[in-house]
């Protein structure tokens, strides 16, 4: 595993999403899978007006790779769809062919799909301070499995991540979520992770220096032949 610590945020930002247009590039088709929530934000920022409207980058196919519906909604897309089309397919005008969606409805075909495709070259992670990557929390995947079904009763705290991630909208809470596996996950060409904050210092610790576990699922991903942790001098701070 190759560790990049970069002097803060906006710095990791801009490292990763150049490592996010190398993998990009290329004269045939290249799938990508990318990460939502708070961590990326400023990567989407920087990436958006660098793909928008390039003919060049219209070889490159995206994928999800977990999804939590939002119950009775009646949303076409769920948490992660949402946030993703928000901060970069909608801004950079990513033509929904492009977009090849994994939600509760084909999560039992995710890995044959993406096989069918070609495998996926490249995926942007990042890391829960609980050692979760994508919806791979303690206690709920096994390193053996591939794109999986989680439900609410997986962990006693599941309840809980199920409520926040929706908003803390209780009548929109679902009972499960679906997460491309450790198992899915290792097969992908490239690995890049980020980390940002003090209150991942002590994950960035154990993901360096620490053995692997399943107490701590992203300990996994260190054995990965191309794996990349992009961390900044606060998450770098215990090593």
């Amino acid at each position: 595993m190759k560790v990049v610590i970069t002097e803060d945020y906006n710095e990791m930002s801009t490292v990763a999403t150049q490592y996010l247009l190398g993998a990009m590039h290329g004269q045939y088709r290249k799938n990508i899978s990318i990460t939502a929530g708070s961590t990326p934000k400023k990567v989407y920022e920087i990436l958006v007006p660098l793909v928008k409207n390039k003919e060049y980058f219209e070889q490159v196919h995206y994928y999800n790779f977990d999804e939590i519906e939002f119950k009775g909604s009646g949303n076409e897309y769920g948490v992660t769809m949402t946030n993703l089309n928000k901060m970069f397919f909608d801004p950079a005008e990513i033509k929904k062919e492009r977009i090849h969606v994994l939600d509760w409805t084909n999560y039992e075909t995710q890995d044959e799909r993406i096989k069918a495709d070609g495998g996926l070259d490249f995926v942007l992670l990042g890391v829960g301070a609980d050692g979760h990557f994508c919806g791979n929390l303690p206690n709920t995947t096994k390193f053996g499995d591939l794109t999986s079904r989680v439900d609410e009763d997986a962990t006693p705290n599941m309840v809980d991540v199920l409520l926040n991630e929706v908003g803390g909208v209780e009548e929109m809470r679902p009972s499960f979520y679906v997460t491309m596996g450790p198992k899915s996950i290792m097969q992908i060409k490239q690995l890049v992770m980020i980390a940002n904050g003090k209150e991942k210092a002590e994950i960035v610790k154990r993901l360096v220096e620490g053995t692997v576990s399943e107490e701590y699922p992203a300990t996994l991903l260190t054995t990965h032949p191309n794996m990349t942790l992009i961390v900044d001098k606060e998450a770098a701070s215990l090593l």
